[in-house]
């Protein structure tokens, strides 16, 4: 199909508001990177989503998924297909001991609906920036906890575009990863079971873990978060800050002088320049320590 006949197509199944041309990535990625999208979707319905999916699948249209970009890299060539961003799926709600959020809201913001319903079990993700979809997509976590702890379920979008209730045992979730990439699941909402507590005392650990996140990291700049998974035994950071990366730059892009396991567009930084940071830490990291630091972020999307 022409990009004329697939946008014809498109626009049978969203409204015409939902669905953009050439949208530039980089409006829709902590990092502002990226190059531009041939077809930028937010549905508004999962009945749309269904659709967009079926309909990619049946005429081999190319086909992402982002979240709210906030651990993720598009390169500076943009992605070819269709993208989906599902934004407007932002509703969170509880009943008894859960949290229903759908995939489009912020992780931090369902653990403040906890907090509001006197719930424990979310503190962890006060400070993850990333979606509910995306922090499932990656099994988030921080200070200690992480997304499989409190996942009872969640509803997706399986690749042939059936809507599916899984149980948190289907999704694998362990360390940084979960099996929703291979399957090419797309999460509309996450049921999370959490225990009743004490709102002052839930609070307070929500207040420090925001303090001691806004005062190591270096949330002044656009970057995309923790860029490597800690290493068995050990820190990324350190061993970063241990081989004198901090402040090297390549171009626009520069290892965080704050927080070494960020890195950070300084100064209006191309997709090929941050990816080549990544490597030059990487390479320098397994020089002088012998460890491989693997990416935590996501990169995707086409050169230029």
């Amino acid at each position: 199909m022409t990009n004329t006949e697939i946008h014809q197509k498109l626009s049978t199944i969203v409204r015409p508001e939902n669905l953009k041309i050439d949208e530039l990535i980089r409006n829709h990625t902590y990092t502002k990177l990226g190059g531009k999208a041939d077809f930028f979707i937010t549905p508004t319905t999962y009945e749309e989503v269904q659709g967009v999916v079926k309909f990619a699948m049946q005429e081999k249209v190319p086909f992402t998924l982002i979240g709210n970009g906030s651990n993720l890299i598009v390169k500076d060539g943009g992605i070819r297909g269709i993208v989906l961003n599902l934004k407007n799926f932002n509703q969170i709600s509880a009943k008894g001991n859960q949290v229903i959020a759908q995939s489009g809201a912020r992780i931090i913001d369902a653990s403040r609906h906890a907090l509001d319903q006197n719930l424990s079990g979310l503190e962890f993700a006060c400070g993850i920036p990333g979606t509910v979809g995306g922090a499932l997509f990656m099994n988030a976590g921080a200070y200690g906890g992480e997304i499989k702890d409190v996942l009872e379920s969640a509803i997706v979008v399986d690749k042939n575009g059936e809507l599916i209730n899984r149980a948190a045992e289907d999704f694998d979730l362990s360390y940084r990863t979960s099996n929703i990439p291979d399957n090419g699941d797309i999460v509309l909402e996450a049921t999370f079971t959490l225990k009743p507590g004490n709102y002052e005392d839930i609070k307070a650990i929500m207040d420090d873990l925001t303090f001691k996140r806004e005062s190591k990291q270096p949330l002044e700049y656009p970057s995309c978060g923790s860029v490597f998974k800690r290493p068995p035994g050990l820190f990324a950071g350190k061993l970063i800050q241990d081989s004198n990366l901090q402040g090297t730059s390549i171009g626009g892009a520069e290892v965080s002088t704050k927080h070494a396991g960020f890195i950070v567009n300084k100064n209006n930084a191309t997709a090929e320049e941050y990816i080549s940071l990544i490597r030059h830490v990487q390479k320098t990291v397994k020089e002088k320590f012998d460890v491989e630091l693997e990416r935590e972020v996501r990169i995707i999307g086409e050169d230029l």
